[in-house]
């Protein structure tokens, strides 16, 4: 009996030690396994989506490394810390904005990286997801709340002016995507519902000018092909039809792993990037779909956990800023692959082929860990 219970002791003493050690290092162990599993299973998936290509394999396994390590490290700096330096932050990706339209490499019709040859690539637009909600968070920590009619339109001009930069790129999916960040924390932060009313009226003037002014030819063609995807089924309808095929298809359990006919025969365009959760429903059906979903709502829900139980008001801003802008994420991708929305060209995170975004997802949730293993440590000190 005692020798029972010695081990039972023995066994929640490394338990604790274990705690103690990812507290030590600034890691959240539950965030970490969730982050683990979708990067396993997303080479699996992007092994099959790309058409067995190794070395398409390796470029992503390569860049979770390099993002892991940059969570890592972000997760050991104090959300006070990392405020400081916000301002500098936002100027810097502002003017990486600007480069972009002045030397900014063009690809697909569209000028949205930074290429320096023969060292690195990348979309300066990314770094944006996180330095928006944490500029507005950053900017409403320091004043009372709910914001005034004068804070609330100041940070409205933060966030229009990546947002017009974006937009010029053109990327309308990402730009939609900042601007919902910076959003995020207004409405944290206690936006009075009837500006919010007064927002959601102006969404249809707003719609209709950017119809006419804004949009270009390419753009209007998808939201034309979301309403009625059959009246082109050879040329703009294509994507989302074949999208669609791929899905409905899988059935229940799937074709099996590297068995889908859709991606494999080339009928699905961007399988390893944006349509990428069509081979997964394709080779895994249903259920494979539904296990991701579940890793994806664990995620937003302890990204949750942590908005509650932060202890500084610029910590819970950002932390539930950067939840709900990852659950929009997940759901633009899925909502447009599935013809609930318009093409925007969002990939699905952590599972689409893309090193900028992935870096910049897994550095979110390194300030998550900070923000969440900083409190502890605040707490017992």
């Amino acid at each position: 009996m005692n020798a029972n219970f010695d081990r039972v002791l023995s066994s929640e003493d490394v338990l604790r030690r274990r705690a103690s050690l990812l507290q030590r290092l600034h890691i959240d162990g539950i965030l970490l396994l969730l982050l683990l599993i979708l990067a396993v299973g997303s080479l699996f998936i992007l092994y099959s989506a790309s058409g067995k290509n190794v070395e398409l394999l390796v470029k992503q396994a390569s860049s979770f490394g390099i993002g892991l390590v940059g969570m890592f490290i972000i997760a050991q700096f104090e959300p006070r810390f990392m405020a400081r330096w916000v301002p500098l932050a936002y100027v810097a990706g502002v003017g990486l904005l600007v480069a972009v339209d002045v030397m900014g490499h063009n690809a697909m019709g569209a000028t949205r990286w930074i290429n320096i040859p023969g060292v690195i690539r990348f979309q300066p637009s990314e770094f944006m997801k996180i330095i928006m909600p944490a500029t507005i968070a950053w900017y409403l920590a320091k004043r009372s709340l709910p914001p005034s009619l004068k804070h609330v339109a100041i940070s409205l001009s933060l966030i229009l002016l990546p947002f017009v930069l974006i937009l010029l790129q053109p990327d309308l999916g990402t730009s939609l995507l900042v601007i919902a960040s910076g959003a995020f924390v207004l409405f944290i932060a206690g936006l009075q519902w009837r500006w919010i009313t007064g927002a959601l009226a102006a969404v249809v003037p707003i719609a209709v000018a950017m119809w006419f002014f804004v949009l270009r030819e390419y753009q209007k063609q998808r939201v034309l092909t979301f309403l009625n995807p059959e009246s082109d089924p050879l040329g703009s309808g294509w994507n989302i039809i074949q999208s669609k095929a791929a899905i409905g298809s899988g059935g229940v359990f799937g074709k099996g792993w590297l068995l889908g006919t859709q991606s494999h025969l080339d009928f699905l365009p961007e399988s390893h990037t944006d349509f990428i959760i069509a081979v997964l429903a394709e080779e895994f059906g249903l259920v494979g779909v539904c296990l991701l979903l579940l890793v994806y709502l664990l995620l937003i829900a302890r990204g949750l956990v942590i908005t509650v139980q932060a202890q500084t008001l610029f910590g819970k801003l950002l932390a539930g800023a950067l939840t709900m802008t990852f659950f929009v994420y997940v759901f633009v991708n899925i909502g447009m692959v599935s013809g609930l929305l318009p093409v925007v060209g969002v990939p699905l995170p952590f599972i689409s082929y893309g090193g900028t975004s992935l870096i910049t997802l897994l550095a979110g949730f390194g300030i998550l860990m900070s923000i969440h293993t900083h409190r502890k440590w605040i707490a017992q000190a």
